[in-house]
């Protein structure tokens, strides 16, 4: 039965819609705007349009290009990890365990946790007065490592980190997805007697493909975008040895307030990871449905 206010359809949608101007829209718009603009703290009230220069200065920066190779090699690590351990830890919940749900409780705790204490306590297990991993290192020998100061350890310090935050995330969401997989079609493989290897690459991963994909595109944008850990880990000062794309627009933005060419950099990032995200889905079909 169509309603007889042909009206009816928008006025039910426009308030969402509305709250996606607002909250989406706009910042993106202003965002894209001042990027064109010499907006500063010395000209906050009174900012030029200064056209293409902010994009001219970032292109012009060789570290840029640095910091760009060490950001690609962040999020690539990250999520190859974050993406292999949730699912191996996942394919081991999905089963008859005993004790599973508690098992499953304690592998949230990371992703429960207050990200800022978690960060800060992994920070206290790197510090090489009374570190437990330096603590462990030097029970097997290995000693001298300065993972607090010297700045590529500070780095891998961050890395380790960070996969110890993002891989419940993806366990979670890789166990919804085993779980949707009807039973019948491991039964059948049984019957053919299809051994477990031939099981999860012919039955598992396909099926978990319009899973596995979008999820590791969240991650992976969230992943790029990660500041916290990074400065937290850095004690806030984001070292140049430990910089990706992201710690550099934050660093421009309120330690030297230039607003303008943040901006700038903000947009790029955006560009780059909406490219890199569609291309992504559209090579491994993850916007395709499993019988499609």
């Amino acid at each position: 039965m169509k309603p007889k206010n042909k009206l009816l359809p928008y006025l039910l949608i426009g308030p969402a819609v509305l709250v996606l101007i607002i909250m989406v829209g706009y910042p993106l718009f202003y965002g894209v705007r001042l990027s064109f603009t010499n907006m500063s703290l010395r000209y906050f009230l009174n900012p030029k349009f200064i056209g293409l220069d902010n994009y001219t200065r970032i292109f012009a920066d060789v570290e840029l290009y640095k910091i760009t190779l060490r950001t690609f090699v962040w999020t690539f690590i990250n999520v190859f990890f974050h993406v292999s351990m949730g699912m191996f830890l996942a394919l081991i919940l999905n089963r008859k365990l005993p004790f599973k749900n508690f098992f499953r409780v304690i592998l949230m705790i990371p992703w429960a946790m207050p990200q800022y204490i978690a960060v800060i306590t992994w920070k206290n297990m790197f510090r090489s007065e009374y570190g437990a991993i330096d603590i462990i290192l030097n029970k097997i020998g290995i000693s001298g490592l300065s993972w607090l100061s010297d700045g590529n350890l500070m780095f891998v310090a961050a890395i380790i980190t960070n996969i110890w935050l993002g891989v419940p995330f993806m366990m979670t969401t890789f166990l919804g997805g085993l779980q949707s997989i009807p039973q019948e079609m491991y039964e059948a493989g049984d019957m053919d007697g299809i051994k477990a290897w031939s099981k999860l690459r012919h039955i598992t991963l396909p099926l978990m493909r319009p899973v596995m994909v979008p999820a590791a595109v969240l991650g992976m944008i969230m992943t790029f975008n990660m500041v916290n850990v990074i400065f937290i880990i850095s004690d806030g000062t984001g070292v140049d040895s430990t910089h990706i794309l992201v710690t550099k627009v934050y660093k421009d933005a309120f330690t030297y307030f230039s607003y303008g060419k943040a901006a700038a950099m903000s947009v790029i990032i955006f560009l780059m990871l909406a490219a890199f995200s569609t291309a992504f889905i559209k090579i491994l079909r993850g916007d395709e449905g499993v019988y499609d």
